[in-house]
């Protein structure tokens, strides 16, 4: 899985986003100043760094000059950026994992195989194997899997997976993401693992 470094003054959010990586498989240094970012990435290698613009110290906006140019840089903001790939401020959980995965998947890094038992979801094949067989997924049916398997353990509202498996200008009911979600657990045998959080959404829960 992709080693990340967080660059975050403020140690609370720092702290919460380190726990949500982490719960998602990802390694994570953590710097609370622009000088304890740059010792780290001087003697390690990450495949993203996490950056907030208003670092005490060393900012973001010097530390981007500084880091390799060929580093991935998810920018914490609070206001888009069209020239960075940005996390703006306030941002759930969701919305961290979501770019995290956006941009290391876009950049190469990191791993792009999931398992989880003997499930084996390939994204950038976009292929899955059960207990070593492939199953066929409509093209549907596998953006919906990889929206759960991008945020495992994370609840994700019905609205937000029609965002993003069927992509924000979709119209349709909320309804078809039940319809797709019961065509998964039938398909893959999840019917556990795929769990309904009531008055919220699904979570694909790969703790238990």
């Amino acid at each position: 899985m992709a080693t990340i470094l967080i660059a975050e003054d403020m140690s609370a959010l720092n702290n919460r986003m380190a726990a949500g990586l982490r719960r998602a498989g990802y390694n994570c240094d953590q710097a609370f100043t622009g000088e304890q970012a740059l010792a780290l990435a001087a003697r390690k290698t990450f495949d993203l760094v996490l950056l907030d613009a208003a670092l005490p110290g060393v900012n973001g906006t010097e530390l981007l000059g500084k880091l390799p140019p060929d580093q991935p840089v998810l920018l914490v903001t609070g206001q888009a950026d069209a020239d960075h790939d940005c996390l703006v401020r306030p941002f759930t959980d969701g919305d961290l994992l979501t770019r995290t995965a956006e941009v290391l998947r876009r950049c190469g890094r990191g791993t792009t195989v999931f398992t989880f038992r003997d499930l084996v979801v390939d994204r950038n094949a976009r292929q899955v194997r059960r207990a070593g067989r492939p199953v066929n997924l409509t093209p549907q049916e596998f953006a919906l899997l990889e929206a759960l398997v991008a945020n495992p353990n994370l609840a994700l509202s019905r609205e937000r997976l029609l965002a993003l498996a069927w992509g924000y200008n979709y119209e349709g009911e909320t309804r078809t993401v039940d319809v797709h979600i019961q065509r998964l657990r039938r398909k893959l045998g999840l019917q556990r693992e795929i769990q309904t959080v009531f008055k919220v959404g699904y979570r694909l829960n790969t703790r238990d």
